[in-house]
């Protein structure tokens, strides 16, 4: 696999390229987070970007992400004039040479969680709580109908929890869930935040669906034209969140995304973590069932601590057996080298690492520390030698 490196671009990021390369990496994956959702990449912007990771020793692999509007999942007006942007986005890439690209199709909220300093013995970690997120959905955001989308006890729990946390508590959740985390082009207050849940009324799963699908048909020949693999990533986390429809969950929901659209261009970013944030996932059953359509790999490890609620764990601890995970991927790596395919290596990046209290950088974007990466790329990179060495051997 080649070993690759989020890096949120000059001025967003205070890690550097230079740090970057010497932790490993060859490969930055990258996207101009400084141009809204539904505007137009120039090949300019492009170029400049390239030409700067590349002035490094480093190589833009992959693009994560360019911004799919909630015009176009919700199917508003407008959403024609926002995906007519995003080829025209795509057709920059594609003539600057860049062949991978990532998306998500998550309603309003990007990946959500409920706490961004969990403190663990490994350092301080990524975690989500559904009573916590039930209690500020609830009790602080007042949704309509929203009780009606939590079981009993996560409610009966949310409205204990509510009346005990303190006011700062509250005050940080709403800023944890509403006001965006690295990656999302959405930073709401409440007043806002419910008006737009009113642009997704009556939507359902299948609703949502027809909007990826209806996006596909536009986008995959466009890639297609440009040889491009698109990933698009999984929910995160893997269901349902302020009664909206999450889609890209489960191996059922891969395969008719997959199928939906059969090509090459039409894959995955396949997320360690967010599938396996749900217990029913067979995280290397589904790597083998949908090897060739693999494009980019997010390695991180997660610990399902109760139904919906789980914590960011070392990369090579929590429910993910990581070594057999990247032993399925990096046999594909051998049947497509094997099959004369350009996309034989398979881009990953180290996802999510812990803030390490050795860490010079503490204000860092949460879950992108520099040290906590680091060690999780390394411990990762040992995996793969081992793997080719027994290979090798066997």
């Amino acid at each position: 696999m080649e070993q690759t490196w989020r890096w949120f671009g000059p001025g967003r990021d205070p890690i550097s390229l230079e740090q970057v390369r010497e932790a490993g990496a060859t490969g930055i994956v990258s996207a101009l987070h400084q141009i809204p959702g539904g505007t137009p990449w120039t090949p300019e912007a492009v170029n400049e970007r390239k030409a700067m990771i590349e002035a490094a020793g480093l190589r833009w692999s992959v693009v994560e992400s360019i911004p799919v509007t909630n015009g176009i999942k919700s199917r508003s007006a407008d959403w024609r004039k926002d995906v007519e942007a995003w080829k025209d986005s795509l057709r920059a890439l594609g003539k600057a040479g860049i062949r991978t690209v990532c998306y998500n199709f998550m309603p309003i909220v990007d990946w959500t969680r409920t706490d961004l300093a969990w403190q663990m013995p490994s350092g301080l970690a990524l975690r989500f709580d559904i009573v916590d997120f039930a209690a500020y959905d609830v009790f602080a955001l007042k949704r309509a109908k929203a009780e009606g989308d939590y079981p009993p006890d996560v409610i009966a729990a949310a409205r204990e929890r509510f009346a005990t946390i303190s006011e700062a508590r509250k005050a940080e959740l709403e800023k944890i869930i509403l006001a965006g985390l690295p990656g999302s082009d959405f930073a709401y207050d409440r007043a806002k935040f419910l008006d737009l849940l009113k642009q997704y009324a009556g939507m359902g799963p299948e609703d949502l669906f027809q909007s990826l699908t209806e996006f596909l048909d536009e986008i995959v020949p466009v890639a297609e034209e440009f040889d491009i693999n698109l990933g698009i990533h999984a929910d995160d986390p893997p269901f349902p969140l302020f009664g909206l429809p999450r889609i890209v969950s489960t191996a059922e929901d891969v395969a008719a995304l997959l199928d939906a659209r059969d090509s090459r261009s039409n894959g995955l970013t396949f997320c360690v973590g967010s599938y396996g944030s749900r217990a029913d996932n067979d995280l290397v059953a589904m790597i083998r069932a949908f090897a060739p359509r693999l494009h980019f790999m997010h390695l991180r490890n997660v610990t399902i601590e109760a139904p919906g609620i789980f914590h960011e764990d070392e990369h090579l601890q929590g429910g993910g057996d990581m070594v057999a995970i990247v032993a399925a991927v990096m046999a594909e790596e051998k049947r497509r080298a094997a099959e004369g395919r350009a996309d034989a290596q398979i881009p990953m990046r180290p996802d999510h690492g812990h803030l390490l209290s050795a860490d010079p950088m503490r204000n860092t974007n949460p879950g992108y520390s520099y040290v906590g990466r680091l060690k999780g790329l390394a411990e990762l990179r040992g995996v793969m030698r081992a793997v080719e060495a027994l290979g090798a051997t066997a």
